[in-house]
């Protein structure tokens, strides 16, 4: 009977010998406790560019290391991990954090770059939600505020124009879209809010054919309280476009855009002075 009760025993104990053994050597320190080896490992694993394992060793010390100097080293490369494994969004989140919790630290400067950064590989085309493009843009401002002199200004510059370039890509897209789908008045909204927010835009001429094309087809298909207001519009268009792109590989269209409109124009008030003369004489 004792050697019944023994062997369990004795076999329970070897497993866990077996078990213990087994785990590597990852697994041990980190269900190991000792902070200190913790920090120390996610280092090596730091540098090995194993950034999962760094990861979770440098969350698992964190807490252990508040107020301690070792904490602004342990954070900055915290914040790093996310950023080398993808995840920009918590990347950007962790590096503005770092730069605000330790203001005078050397790193300050470049963990707010890469928060603006991690925003910028948030981008995506711009044929979807722009919010992080956004983000990039207004986090790259506020670097280049913060530190004018820094040598990254320049880069952030160039990356501010790119994130811009595809802003306005955008935006004509909505506008073609809206064109496409004989929506002309947001059509022509959306255009003229393209020229405002982009000044300096390479698509101007483009876009203003655009405006004045949608504006004369919004105004042709209109009720007819509406038609003489609208073509006003377009005539408008139509002429400030000659005047300024005289030489445009559209303007011929739309100067047979205007003949059309003033046509139509001198038609109906041709109509409404008859109309009118019929009512007095009447």
């Amino acid at each position: 009977m004792m050697k019944n009760r023994i062997f369990p025993a004795f076999f329970a104990l070897f497993l866990a010998v077996i078990s213990f053994s087994c785990k590597t050597e990852y697994e041990r320190i980190r269900e190991s406790g000792d902070a200190d080896l913790m920090y120390k490992q996610a280092l090596v694993y730091f540098e090995e560019e194993d950034y999962y394992r760094a990861q979770a060793l440098f969350e698992l010390a964190l807490g252990a290391f508040r107020g301690k100097p070792e904490l602004e080293n342990l954070y900055f490369k915290y914040a790093y991990t996310y950023y080398y494994l993808g995840d920009y969004l918590l990347a950007a989140y962790y590096f503005k954090n770092f730069a605000q919790t330790f203001p005078v630290s050397v790193h300050k400067e470049e963990a707010e770059y890469m928060s603006a950064y991690s925003y910028y590989k948030l981008s995506p085309s711009y044929r979807l939600d722009q919010k992080y493009t956004l983000q990039a843009i207004e986090s790259f401002q506020a670097f280049i505020n913060n530190h004018p002199q820094s040598d990254r200004v320049a880069q952030c510059n160039k990356l501010m124009d790119e994130l811009r370039d595809k802003l306005e890509q955008k935006a004509y897209a909505n506008g073609l879209l809206y064109f496409n789908l004989k929506q002309y008045q947001a059509a022509t909204l959306s255009f003229e809010n393209l020229l405002i927010d982009f000044p300096d835009t390479d698509r101007a001429e483009e876009v203003r054919y655009m405006i004045v094309k949608a504006a004369y087809l919004l105004a042709i298909n209109s009720v007819p309280e509406k038609i003489e207001e609208r073509l006003g519009k377009a005539l408008t268009y139509s002429r400030e476009f000659v005047e300024k792109y005289s030489d445009s590989p559209y303007a011929d269209e739309v100067r047979g855009f205007r003949v059309d409109i003033e046509h139509k124009l001198k038609t109906l008030r041709h109509d409404r002075h008859q109309e009118e003369g019929s009512s007095t004489r009447s």
